[in-house]
C-alpha cells in the first residue's frame, strides 16, 4: 500500500505570540493558553499526543512519553490570516502583504460592482465596514430582507465578503455576484472574497448556513498539494480547503461545514482513501469562537474534538502521517475581532512510532517538508 498524509488544521489554533507581534497589534496573544485559563480544559487524547509538551498550557499536564513528535512553528510569511497560512503550511511562504480595507472598500468599486450584479438585487449595498460576521447580521440582516441589498463587510484581513439570506438571493446567485466581485478586487491584491448565506429572521436570529464558498487567489508557484497530485497520487479537500487554494491541485473535493461535520467527512475519507493526501480545515474554531471572542465555547468546541482523536487514531496504520496543526492564531480574549499572529502547534503521528521534541521551527512550510518526505516525492521549494 503507498503510504498516505492525513493533515488536519485546527483553524487558529495559536499558541503564543511571536516576537513580532506587537507590530501587528497583537503583543500577548496566546489563543490556546487564554483559552485553558478561562475554561479548563479536558483533552487527553491531544495531551498524550504531546500539545502540552510543546510549551506549558494551563491546566493541562505534559506526558512523559509523548506519542507524537511535538513542537511548534512560528509564521514565516508576512500575514496572519487564513490564505498565507494554509499556502505556508503546503510549502509557498507568502513574503507580500495582501491588500486590506480596514475602513472599507472605496464607493467607485462598489458602484461599479453594483453594476456588474444587474437590477436583481436592487441597487446599492449595505454595510462596507470591517467588524465580525455575526455582528454584521444583527445590524444589517433586517434591513437586507427588507430592501434586497447585499451585505458587504471587511475585516482587518483581506477579505471581500458578501452576506445574503437565502431566501432573498439564493446561494447560487450569491455565488455568482461573489465572482463579479472577485474580478474586480483580485486585480487590487485582496486575497479572497467570501460568500456569506444566512437564514433567520429578527425574532429567532440569524444563522449562517454550510453553503459559503470562498473564491481565492492561485498561489503562486506550485504548492505540496500540487506536488502530490502530480506524482499520480489521490489529493482531497475536507471543507473549505480547495477553495483557499484557488481551486487547484484537488483530485476530490468533499463539502462538509462544521467541525462535527467536516470530522465525520475526514473519517469517511480515510475509510476510503488509501494513499495520498487528505487536507481538513475545522473552521468553527475560528470563525464560531475565535472571531466571536467567546473562549468557552473554544474550550468545548477543542474537548468535543479531542473525543473523536481516538477515531481519528484507529484508522491510521503504519503507512500513515497524522499531522495536526494551525494556520494563525485568533485569542478569543484579545481586543477586536481579528486574528492574532502567534506560533502554531505541529503533532507528527505515526502509529507505533515513539514520539519526540521537534523544538521551534523556523516556518508553517516544515509540514510541507515532513510530507514530501513521507510520500518520498521530490523536494520543492518551501520557503
Amino acid at each position: 500500500m503507498a503510504r498516505r498524509v492525513t493533515l488536519v488544521v485546527l483553524d487558529s489554533l495559536g499558541m503564543g505570540e511571536m516576537p513580532d507581534a506587537a507590530e501587528w497589534g497583537d503583543a500577548g496573544s496566546d489563543t490556546l493558553g487564554h483559552v485553558a485559563m478561562h475554561t479548563p480544559l479536558v483533552i487527553p487524547n491531544l495531551q498524550a499526543l504531546g500539545l502540552a509538551n510543546i510549551r506549558p498550557v494551563p491546566g493541562v499536564a505534559p506526558v512523559p512519553s509523548p506519542t507524537a513528535r511535538y513542537g511548534k512553528m512560528a509564521i514565516a510569511g508576512n500575514g496572519k490570516d487564513t490564505i498565507a497560512g494554509h499556502w505556508e503550511i503546503a510549502g509557498v511562504r507568502v513574503d507580500h502583504r495582501f491588500t486590506e480595507f480596514p475602513d472599507g472598500f472605496p464607493t467607485e468599486l462598489l458602484q461599479a460592482w453594483s453594476r456588474k450584479i444587474g437590477p436583481g438585487e436592487g441597487p446599492g449595498w449595505l454595510g462596507n465596514y470591517a467588524g465580525s460576521g455575526t455582528v454584521i447580521l444583527d445590524e444589517l440582516a433586517a434591513e437586507h430582507v427588507r430592501t434586497g441589498k447585499p451585505i458587504v463587510y471587511t475585516s482587518s484581513d483581506s477579505v471581500f465578503q458578501v452576506a445574503a439570506h437565502e431566501a432573498v438571493i439564493p446561494p447560487a446567485e450569491l455565488n455568482r455576484i461573489c465572482e463579479l466581485a472577485f474580478e474586480l478586487v483580485a486585480p487590487l491584491g485582496v486575497a479572497r472574497v467570501i460568500a456569506r448565506p444566512f437564514l433567520g429572521d429578527a425574532a429567532s436570529g440569524w444563522t449562517r448556513t454550510g453553503n459559503r464558498r470562498d473564491f481565492a487567489q492561485l498561489p503562486p508557484r506550485a504548492t505540496f498539494v500540487d506536488e502530490v497530485l502530480a506524482a499520480g497520487l489521490p489529493t482531497s479537500s475536507i471543507g473549505k480547503v480547495k477553495d483557499i487554494f484557488g481551486g487547484r491541485g484537488f483530485s476530490i473535493a468533499v463539502k462538509a461545514s462544521g467541525n462535527a461535520a467536516i470530522t465525520e467527512a475526514l473519517l469517511h475519507q480515510l475509510d476510503v482513501q488509501e494513499s495520498g493526501l487528505i487536507f481538513a480545515n475545522l473552521v468553527d474554531f475560528d470563525m464560531l469562537y475565535g472571531h466571536r471572542r467567546d473562549p468557552g465555547g473554544y474550550a468545548r468546541a477543542l474537548m468535543a474534538f479531542d473525543e473523536r482523536v481516538p477515531e481519528l487514531l484507529a484508522r491510521l496504520g503504519p503507512d500513515d502521517l497524522l499531522l495536526l496543526t494551525a494556520d494563525h492564531g485568533n485569542d478569543p480574549t484579545h481586543r477586536g475581532s481579528d486574528h492574532t499572529r502567534e506560533y502554531v502547534p505541529l503533532l507528527a503521528y505515526v502509529p507505533g512510532v515513539a514520539g519526540g521534541d521537534l523544538g521551534t521551527l523556523p516556518t508553517l512550510a516544515k509540514c510541507a517538508e515532513i510530507g514530501r518526505r513521507w510520500l518520498g516525492i521530490s523536494n520543492g521549494r518551501t520557503s
